[in-house]
């Protein structure tokens, strides 16, 4: 492994950092503390500094001092780490672990937006590159807030433009300091959705009277599932899952109106679309057998996260020169999850990749009934190994990325 000798020197400030980070965790759109420290070290650093895109985002400008090929356009690379926490308890018990009740970072963004920064820092002593880097800090990616969309919005890519844009994101259960990375398709698109019956209450000892919501409820939950097991072609893959039911008050009544929830995941907008108007069809017509009503209000979050060929070949290449072809795994499976960085890789080519953050033996302070160090699990904390690995990886990439003419 080969890493740079100045950014591992730095490991523990960088560490004292990530920790500090950690332990002051900020939800979605409300990263003003930690966006502040991010711009501030990027003014450290002698970037040029961009407040406020999609609301608490910071976007850190590099332009390097190496000459371009007479005739050639300028270059212009994107680097994005998110900086956002969960709304969820934390139970460890270290020193770092979070001081708000209710809000943690069970993610690893403390980790991502550390290494972004430690890679910033060397590249600004060491400017021998011919192009722009863009240091995308993005708010809001958890529980479907699409920082990314709002930065978008907010003019990210008319003000900043990049050629390509590249992301990584912490994977437990991944050895630490191996990388992974997957062509095409590579996580889920996120939709949730709201069907809401209406019928006809009445006493629940006279149900001929009535027009009974919650009978029609239970019959469109195993009408819906036959859509992803007889009406999708079994080669694509999707999950539509019934997180929900709510209906009633009361034992004697029939209630008028009962409600579904619940989600969608697909690797493809094309199935996607299928499954939503066959969703549609149900929740209005199925209603109408048994005399009532329905409808579907259905949210599309993320749309599916799609790693360009040429980017991800070139990122793997990257980590293989680096680090090692024993440490990169070129077909991870996909994964259910969904991202935002997908709203990136609709717009400009890319690459998202996963670097291994080990099994959770990196905890400090263990203690008896220490949960699995998983994300969005209470007892998770992103390994500090990893902080000169992923810098250097990213210096590295900026190198390669610009010598690649």
């Amino acid at each position: 492994m080969t890493l740079i000798a100045d950014i591992e020197a730095e490991q523990a400030a960088f560490t004292a950092l990530r920790r500090d980070i950690h332990a002051h965790p900020e939800l979605a759109f409300e990263e003003h503390r930690t966006s502040e420290l991010v711009a501030a070290q990027l003014e450290q650093y002698g970037l040029e500094v961009h407040r406020g895109l999609g609301r608490t985002g910071v976007v850190g400008v590099l332009r390097g001092t190496g000459q371009r090929t007479e005739g050639a356009a300028e270059r212009r690379l994107g680097l994005r780490a998110d900086m956002d926490a969960l709304p969820m308890p934390e139970h460890n018990r270290f020193a770092h672990a979070s001081k708000h009740p209710g809000r943690m970072h069970g993610c690893g963004h403390d980790g991502h937006t550390t290494m972004l920064l430690a890679a910033a820092k060397h590249l600004a002593r060491h400017r021998d590159f011919a192009g722009t880097v863009h240091f995308v800090f993005q708010p809001a990616e958890e529980g479907g807030n699409a920082g990314a969309k709002a930065m978008i919005d907010d003019g990210l890519f008319e003000r900043f433009p990049c050629d390509e844009i590249y992301g990584m994101h912490n994977m437990p259960g991944f050895a630490a300091g191996h990388f992974a990375f997957r062509k095409g398709p590579a996580m889920a698109s996120s939709n949730r959705f709201d069907i809401t019956v209406r019928g006809t209450g009445g006493h629940a000892a006279q149900p001929h009277k009535a027009v009974d919501t919650i009978v029609i409820a239970a019959e469109m939950v195993g009408v819906l599932q036959t859509l992803i097991s007889r009406h999708k072609n079994p080669i694509d893959i999707a999950v539509l899952s019934i997180t929900q039911i709510h209906a009633g008050d009361a034992y004697n009544v029939l209630p008028g109106e009962a409600v579904i929830r619940g989600t969608v995941r697909t690797f493809s907008t094309q199935v996607l679309d299928d499954i939503e108007h066959q969703m549609r069809r149900v929740a209005e017509t199925l209603p109408q057998v048994h005399g009532g009503s329905g409808e579907l209000h259905f949210h599309r979050a993320y749309p599916p996260l799609v790693n360009w060929p040429e980017p991800t070949e070139f990122a793997m290449q990257v980590a293989r020169d680096a680090f090692g072809a024993g440490r990169v795994t070129a077909d991870t499976p996909q994964h259910g999850g969904a991202e935002d960085f997908s709203f990136y890789l609709e717009r400009v080519p890319g690459c998202y990749l996963f670097l291994g953050n080990g099994e959770g033996a990196h905890r400090e302070s263990p203690y008896e009934g220490m949960g699995p160090c998983e994300l969005h699990n209470p007892n998770y904390d992103f390994n500090d190994a990893l902080l000169p690995i992923g810098a250097s990886y990213w210096v590295k990439l900026v190198q390669a990325f610009f010598k690649r003419g």
